[in-house]
Parts: structure tokens; C-alpha cells; sequence
């Protein structure tokens, strides 16, 4: 018991001496004190370091979301967000700190998954409305999504990468690090770039139950519904196929349990909670009735982007120029710069994305005890990670070039692919005072002879900026 209330009950004892022969009035400091006691016994769960402002927060999501509704297929149906808004919301004024613009957006996909982008951009898959069971197990879900917002998860990670100068996630997992703006840049080149958003650890993941245990108490549902459908998630993955949701949420020990502990600390599980409502049965009936997703092409004909422009076009930046095709976009700056056709990145269904035609731009972060670190060895150490990501990853050969004068190593890798089958990636390295440059021109194996002369081009096109000259 803490001090504070220690001393809260030592002065109601003494009130409550004085006011003997008045029990009513007594009875009435004991009911006032009983929602303060219980309340206190609640678990603090608390936002870890994070080198991002929470103003950051809403930048970020707000671009990468931006960039996410272009890839997925949103349901775009009035009804259906509407719905959403109102039940999201409602339990977003239940959260702790930040009071972030919250905004729920439903996706035509009929895996079971939902997921959220910093300052409160969530993304629901019709799946999971078709497969909760109530009310209370969608609230549940979206409590425990509006806890990885509040509780700021996907900056902290971020932060926490970047201060390890570990890779932030973009090609085959790996995206380099840099300043805080460079950082910033990167996160919001696209959803492909914010992986590292939404790749939670259990300890995020528990923290997340705690909070949307609470948020469901205090908007009057049944706590233990979040729980309750996870473990029907679970049970129904021993039986085949895993539910998205675990691939991107793992699954924490003891969640039950967990939950469980929660309630009994804010008192039990209420008299008085909602399980279900007539809205969510109706909005579960017209959603179930919707035509069948239908499988997105990727951009040109065939399911394949459209071919590269043979008009180019340059992008510069304060560290180098290049050249790129005219129907290709750019995302980025700074160290991290991304060229894709439209249909260039593929949705992996986890809430994130994979360069798959393109190329990116970025620098890798090297350890800062190595002392001299050749190019050579430098190179390694980026292929290793990309090798983590990708453990299918080999090296197919590897010879030294020249980038725009100065000295470069090119790396030919072969690697799984998220469109399925294999890829192809030419890695084109460069030593720098602050890392490793990398550029990474991708796509798939079968289709890889004619990306090659226009990654030729591009790379035969970089020009380095003078003050920043390559070592």
C-alpha cells in the first residue's frame, strides 16, 4: 500500500471518529473513497523513451497512412468508418496522455488483422469485424491498438533503432539510420519505410492488454472480451493457419492471466457492462454482405508495373543527383530516397510493405568502435542484416566499381521475394565519414534482366555533392 494512501484512509479514520452518530454522512466518505481506492490499484503502464515529439507522432502517421491507403485496399465505406469513428473514439477518450486525432479507416481485406500508425491512424480489416463475436471483442482489439498509440510503441522502437544504429526496415528489413530529420524522412517516405512502426515487442504487447483492459472497463465492456478473442484466435491457429494479427502482435505468455490479474485489480469485471449493441450486429450483417475483396493488380498489365520510362528525370537532394525514369515516384530525403513505379511495393499483408520494382538510397549505420572499417567489410555487415530479414538471401557475386568517381563495391543477391518466387538485388555500396551509402536496385528474378540497364543508367548517372565527398 503506498504512503498516499496510507495517509488517505488515516484521515478518514480520524474524520470518521468524529462523525460517530452520524453514519450517513460516514457512509458516504466510505462510497466517495471506494472508486479512488480502486482506481489506484490500477496497473501505470508508462510510454518508454522516445526521441520523437508526440507533434512528430501525428506528422508521421499522417504521411505513411497517406501513403498505406494507396496500397490497401480500402473499403471505402461510409457506413462502415462511420461506425468505427464512433466506437473508436468512444474508447479514446479512455486513454492515457496524448489526445491524438484519432481516425478509424476499414480495409477490404478479409484477413483477421488491424493495425495502428503513430498519433492515432488505425486501420481495421473487415475480417475482424466478421470474426469477433460482439461488440466487446472489436472494442477490445481496438483498445489494445489505441495502447500501442497512446503508449507512443512505434516511435520508441524507432527511436530505439535508431540510437543502436541498428537498420530501420524497408528493403528485405533493412533501412539505415541518420539524423533525427533523416529519420523523420524515412518514416514518412512511405508505408514501406515504417515497418519498424508496427513490429511491437511482447513487452509492447502486454503493455497493450493492460491498457485496453482498462480502456474497455472504463468505457463500460466487458474486460474480459480482449482476451476472450484472442484466445479464440489462438485456438483457431493450432488448427491451421496462424491469424495474421500474431504475425504482426506476438503473442505475449500468460495474456489470460494477464488480463485477468487487471480486472481484479480495478475491481472485477463490472455489474453493469456491455457485451453487444444492435449497431454492431447490424454493421457485422452488411459488411458480411459486401462483394468478395478483390485481389489488386499491381500496376501495368498482367499484374506487373508499367514498364520504366525511357525520359529521365533528375531528383537532387544537399548530397547527391540522380537520375531516375520519368513514371517513377520518389519518396524520402536526405540519406533516404526511395524511385518506384506505381505497383512497385507490395502489401505483405502485416501492415507493412516491401520494395519490390525500384530502387532506394539510404545509409547504414556502422559501429563506431570498429576503428577503420574497409568497404569490403562494411558491405558485409549490411548483407548479414539483410540476410536476417531475408535468411533465404545469398550472395551471388560481387566485384568493385566505380560511383561517380570514387570507389564503390557491387553485390548481386538473390533473395525470396513477397510477390513469391525470387528476387534479384544489385547492391551498390560507398564508404562515407558516416556509414555505409547503399544503393539497392530491386525486382523479381524473372524480370530482372530488363530493370538492369535502367539501374545501370541510374547508377552511371550519380553525381556526389562537393561538400560531402565520399572517402
Amino acid at each position: 500500500m503506498s504512503i498516499a494512501i496510507r495517509e488517505v484512509l488515516r484521515f478518514s479514520v480520524r474524520r470518521a471518529r468524529r462523525w460517530i452518530g452520524r453514519p450517513a454522512a460516514a457512509c458516504a466518505l466510505s462510497m466517495a473513497l471506494l472508486p479512488a481506492l480502486a482506481n489506484a490499484q490500477r496497473t501505470v503502464v508508462k510510454p518508454g523513451w522516445n526521441m520523437f515529439s508526440p507533434e512528430q507522432d501525428v506528422e508521421i502517421g499522417r504521411s505513411v497512412s497517406a501513403n498505406a491507403e494507396r496500397q490497401l485496399p480500402m473499403l471505402n465505406d461510409a457506413r462502415v468508418d462511420a461506425y468505427l469513428n464512433r466506437l473508436g473514439r468512444r474508447l479514446a477518450e479512455k486513454a492515457q496522455g496524448v489526445r491524438y486525432p484519432y481516425q478509424f479507416k476499414a480495409v477490404n481485406d478479409k484477413a483477421i488483422n488491424a493495425f495502428a500508425l503513430p498519433g492515432g491512424f488505425l486501420y481495421v480489416n473487415r475480417g475482424l469485424i466478421e470474426a469477433a463475436d460482439n461488440e466487446a471483442q472489436l472494442a477490445g482489439v481496438l483498445g489494445h491498438e489505441i495502447g500501442h498509440v497512446a503508449l507512443r510503441h512505434g516511435t520508441n522502437q524507432a527511436s530505439k533503432a535508431q540510437v543502436a544504429q541498428a537498420p530501420l526496415a524497408i528493403l528485405g528489413g533493412v533501412l539505415g539510420s541518420g539524423s533525427v530529420g533523416s529519420v523523420l524522412a524515412q518514416l514518412g517516405a512511405g508505408f514501406a519505410a515504417n515497418s519498424v512502426l508496427l513490429k511491437y515487442s511482447r513487452d509492447a504487447e502486454r503493455q497493450a492488454d493492460i491498457l485496453g483492459t482498462q480502456i474497455l472497463y472504463d468505457s463500460s465492456y466487458d474486460p474480459r472480451a480482449m482476451s476472450q478473442f484472442f484466445e479464440k484466435l489462438q485456438a483457431e491457429g493450432k488448427s491451421g493457419r496462424p491469424a495474421e494479427f500474431f504475425s504482426s502482435h506476438p503473442n505475449p505468455e500468460n495474456r489470460a492471466k494477464r488480463v485477468t490479474e487487471e480486472i481484479a485489480k480495478l475491481g472485477g469485471v463490472p455489474a453493469t457492462y456491455s457485451s453487444d449493441s444492435p449497431e454492431f450486429v447490424e454493421i457485422k450483417r452488411y459488411v458480411k454482405q459486401l462483394p468478395a475483396p478483390v485481389a489488386a493488380a499491381a500496376g501495368g498489365a498482367g499484374g506487373h508495373p508499367s514498364a520504366p520510362s525511357d525520359q529521365l528525370q533528375t531528383f537532387a537532394n544537399d548530397r547527391l543527383k540522380i537520375e531516375h525514369p520519368r513514371n517513377w515516384l520518389s519518396y524520402g530525403q536526405g540519406s533516404a530516397v526511395t524511385f518506384s513505379p506505381e505497383g512497385g511495393l507490395a502489401a505483405d499483408g502485416r501492415g507493412n510493405s516491401a520494395l519490390t520494382y525500384g530502387m532506394m538510397i539510404n545509409e547504414f549505420g556502422l559501429a563506431k568502435d570498429q576503428g577503420k572499417t574497409t568497404l569490403r567489410n562494411a558491405t558485409h555487415q549490411l548483407i548479414e542484416e539483410l540476410r536476417r530479414a531475408n535468411p533465404g538471401m545469398t550472395l551471388m557475386r560481387q566485384e568493385n566499381r566505380r560511383l561517380s568517381e570514387e570507389r564503390a563495391l557491387s553485390s548481386h543477391l538473390s533473395g525470396k521475394s513477397p510477390l513469391g518466387g525470387r528476387e534479384r538485388v544489385w547492391l551498390v555500396t560507398v564508404l562515407t565519414n558516416d556509414g555505409l551509402l547503399y544503393f539497392a536496385g530491386v525486382a523479381p528474378e524473372e524480370t530482372f534482366s530488363a530493370y538492369e540497364p535502367v539501374f545501370t543508367k541510374m547508377l552511371d548517372s550519380v553525381r556526389f555533392s562537393e561538400p560531402d565527398r565520399r572517402l
